[in-house]
């Protein structure tokens, strides 16, 4: 495995990756046929969305390998499902060690459901989020070049609160739009770079 000053790493395979993705056998998995790739379905967002908003303050890798977790404590991130979770849910919830306990997060993740399900009569909260496809993409070079926020996360973000949702701020939703593909932020060199089929 050799790295490079751009921020990727050769890895045994011949295939280039970000840092990030080049150690961890999950991480590796998650980037070669996940991360950046279009998720368009409601479900799929919901779930991306509370993930990513579990994830403040935390490692990728700590919720990956809770994901599975995550599916079973959620109802596999059914909106109406979750949207009808109580006060007891919420106390099963606290008690799971399989997951983060977080209480905010957790009733973050029931409200969010909540506004998605209200969402539904105006398009849907896929139609909202990809309504903020940027007309280009970043095209970094090396790991510095990888924007955090961008004016279109921070709209999103802004409308997103408007409509109830919560823990969706600007640097969430970015993070949130290079996970399912709305921007493309593969490193130039990454052997991911352009797959996704939308850039």
């Amino acid at each position: 495995m050799s790295g490079s000053a751009d921020g990727l790493v050769v890895g045994e395979d011949g295939l280039a990756r970000p840092v990030w993705a080049s150690r961890d056998p999950l991480l590796r998995e998650y980037y070669d046929s996940e991360w950046g790739m279009p998720v368009r379905d409601e479900q799929g967002l919901f779930e991306r969305l509370s993930l990513e908003a579990f994830q403040s303050g935390l490692s990728w890798a700590t919720i990956l390998r809770k994901r599975p977790a995550f599916r079973r404590a959620f109802a596999d991130f059914d909106a109406d499902t979750v949207a009808g979770f109580g006060d007891g849910d919420v106390a099963r919830l606290l008690e799971d060690a399989a997951i983060i306990r977080n209480r905010a997060k957790i009733l973050a993740t029931i409200g969010n459901a909540r506004a998605t399900r209200h969402l539904r009569a105006e398009g849907g909260l896929a139609e909202l989020l990809w309504s903020f496809q940027p007309e280009r993409t970043p095209e970094p070079r090396t790991t510095e070049d990888v924007p955090s926020r961008s004016p279109e996360s921070v709209a999103a973000a802004k409308e997103l609160k408007s409509r109830g949702f919560s823990f969706v701020g600007p640097t969430t939703v970015f993070a949130l739009m290079e996970a399912v593909g709305i921007v493309d932020t593969h490193l130039l060199g990454s052997h991911r770079r352009g797959t996704s089929g939308v850039w």
